[in-house]
């Protein structure tokens, strides 16, 4: 899952609701409305190992505007500044001294929620996950409509099921099936990035189960390059299975697919 770090006063801000959003310039992390990041607290900023997740934050709205352009508004909602100069030595600190008040400012706006538990920060090889080969994938994808508004969600666990990661994505116009198969995908290719090996997938969508199993013939031509892409997929890990559970035993991935729909939903953002 995506990452923001903070600064631990704007991490306690963001916490309480004084802060519903952030700028960004060159957005490396390609965030989009619909994510869901996880809120980093720097509360040591010097002493990775005091930093935590309190929470995530779940991309409502993205708006996209030169930084001249940044009003006292968006200042109250994100990071305060005195005035634009303030701002502009600011970004260049961060940014580089090509910044200027021309320089197209991402403002993230999003909504807080936070975990029954603050998780300790992991980063890079000391990460348990990396020393992990064997997990537990479930998926889910939804379509509010059909066709309509859907998503993914997917999340895995350990064979112990402590959940090692969440996510969720909001697609667009999509069928059920396809956002089935948008969400396998999604867990299969984090799974591989993060070395696994060895996988169990469970889903709630039989008609895809059957299909990875070439019991049933994928007629559909809209499925044809996602269940290519997920068959692929599933040929480079060491072990794979593919297991149909009834709906009521993935409640963990439909919460992350809600979860993403949920915070689109009322948006004047036309998908």
């Amino acid at each position: 899952m995506k990452q923001l770090k903070f600064e631990h006063h704007f991490a306690k801000a963001i916490k309480s609701g004084l802060k519903t959003a952030t700028f960004r310039v060159n957005d490396d992390k390609d965030i989009q409305f619909g994510d869901t990041i996880q809120l980093v607290d720097k509360v040591n900023r010097d002493k990775p190992t005091t930093w935590e997740i309190p929470g995530e934050l779940v991309i409502t709205h993205v708006s996209v505007i030169p930084l001249e352009d940044l009003t006292k508004d968006h200042m109250m909602k994100a990071e305060s500044f005195t005035d634009k100069n303030e701002m502009l030595q600011v970004f260049r600190r961060f940014y580089g001294e090509h910044i200027n008040l021309k320089t197209k400012v991402s403002v993230l706006y999003f909504q807080y929620n936070a975990l029954p538990e603050p998780q300790k920060y992991l980063n890079g090889p000391t990460d348990p996950i990396h020393k992990i080969k064997q997990a537990k994938l479930f998926t889910d994808g939804g379509s509010r409509g059909n066709p309509g508004p859907s998503s993914l969600g997917f999340v895995v666990l350990d064979l112990n099921d402590k959940i090692l990661h969440t996510d969720n994505k909001y697609l667009g116009i999509t069928t059920n099936n396809q956002a089935e198969y948008h969400a396998l995908i999604a867990g299969m290719e984090w799974c591989l990035k993060n070395g696994l090996q060895e996988l169990k997938v469970f889903l709630d969508s039989m008609l895809v189960v059957n299909q990875l199993k070439g019991i049933f013939k994928v007629k559909n031509r809209d499925l044809w390059s996602l269940y290519e892409s997920a068959s692929n997929l599933a040929k480079k890990f060491h072990k794979i299975s593919f297991t149909h559970v009834p709906r009521e035993l993935n409640k963990l991935a439909d919460r992350e697919v809600n979860k993403a729909l949920d915070a689109v939903k009322g948006s004047d953002i036309v998908q």
